[in-house]
């Protein structure tokens, strides 16, 4: 059950910055340990940053969730843009196609509780992350 969501444009590098913020907010006033703040936030700027510079922007809806007593954060970030060709290459260590070192993807999987990623050649990307405490 999402008990709070909000929605946060990616379009620019000030974007990423506030997607920062808005995260660690969020995971303070819910409460969440410094440790799994560090690893949420990490996250959540691989993402943004993967769907400004790769996706051309988009947008991430940050969700808070409530299952019984368990309670989680859900980052889903979206893009229009050219979409990933071969999914499973882009979740290996050390594949880039930026020129960087190649870890946005799996080690923002490696960080997160959940991890899924929808993409296509043509349809843009979608990856949706969730850190249960």
């Amino acid at each position: 059950m999402i008990t709070r969501s909000e929605i946060l444009p990616i379009r620019t590098q000030i974007d990423l910055v506030h997607v920062r913020q808005r995260v660690r907010t969020w995971l303070s006033e819910e409460r969440f340990t410094l440790i799994d703040q560090t690893k949420i936030v990490t996250a959540a700027s691989e993402l943004a940053r993967n769907a400004l510079e790769h996706g051309g922007g988009g947008e991430m809806e940050m969700s808070l969730l409530a299952v019984g007593a368990r309670k989680g954060i859900r980052l889903k970030f979206s893009d229009q843009g050219p979409g990933i060709a071969d999914v499973a290459m882009a979740l290996r260590d050390g594949y880039t196609t930026a020129g960087g070192m190649g870890l946005g993807l799996s080690g923002s999987r490696r960080l997160m509780s959940e991890f899924d990623i929808q993409s296509s050649p043509g349809s843009g990307t979608v990856v949706t992350v969730t850190r249960w405490k």
